[in-house]
């Protein structure tokens, strides 16, 4: 009887050791554990397309029209312009027979500077006078007399100031070409008409002709 007993109690503490054992997993004290990220269920969206602004050619018009060169007119009458001048007979003359008045030797003529207008085929279509230019050539004794040479140009200018207003041709002040002569040398004097207007008043004869003299 006590053996049976002995075997009983011995069953009894198998099992309530049995029953004192955890059947889930515990967490340690201190420690957590964390589950991974889900993965994501959706593709990330494409970025919406930056539009960008189309830069005209620079050569293109403001209106962004194109346009041709305009092709050669076959007008027998247009004309491209040259540089180009025109003996004045009746001035020449005029102008001569003054000068001849200071000086029987004194050589004088006259004629418009400006442009021909050209035809295709190298006619003279138009002549367009821009001012009226004036030759002279004066005989005198002594080129190294400055005074005298200055006396010269203000004759000179005495005889174009009094040539009628009908008979000049351009709008712009022409020019004066002196040629002092002495045998085989010479000396000259080339200006505008406005730069012998715009000399100091006072000035000598001398200084004239050192202000309007070609350089030597």
């Amino acid at each position: 009887m006590q053996r049976v007993l002995c075997a009983f109690l011995f069953l009894s503490l198998i099992l309530s050791s049995c029953s004192a054992i955890p059947t889930t997993p515990q967490t340690v004290p201190g420690t957590t554990t964390e589950a991974p990220l889900p993965l994501p269920t959706t593709a990330v969206p494409d970025p919406d397309p930056i539009s960008t602004v189309v830069t005209p050619h620079i050569n293109q018009p403001p209106d962004g029209q194109i346009t041709a060169e305009p092709p050669a007119s076959s007008d027998p009458e247009r004309c491209g312009y040259q540089w180009a001048q025109q003996d004045l007979p009746e001035l020449s003359s005029v102008f001569q027979g003054a000068l001849q008045a200071h000086q029987l030797e004194a050589q004088g003529s006259a004629f418009a500077f400006g442009e021909n207008c050209l035809r295709n085929d190298g006619t003279i279509a138009s002549f367009s006078a821009m001012e009226t230019d004036f030759n002279i050539t004066l005989q005198v004794s002594d080129l190294t007399n400055e005074s005298d040479l200055g006396d010269w140009i203000v004759k000179v200018m005495q005889v174009i100031a009094e040539i009628p207003p009908d008979l000049i041709q351009g709008p712009r002040p022409g020019r004066v070409n002196i040629a002092f002569q002495s045998n085989d040398e010479m000396k000259g004097a080339l200006f505008y008409i406005n730069q012998y207007q715009e000399l100091p008043t006072g000035i000598s004869s001398a200084e004239i002709y050192q202000n309007l003299k070609v350089p030597e």
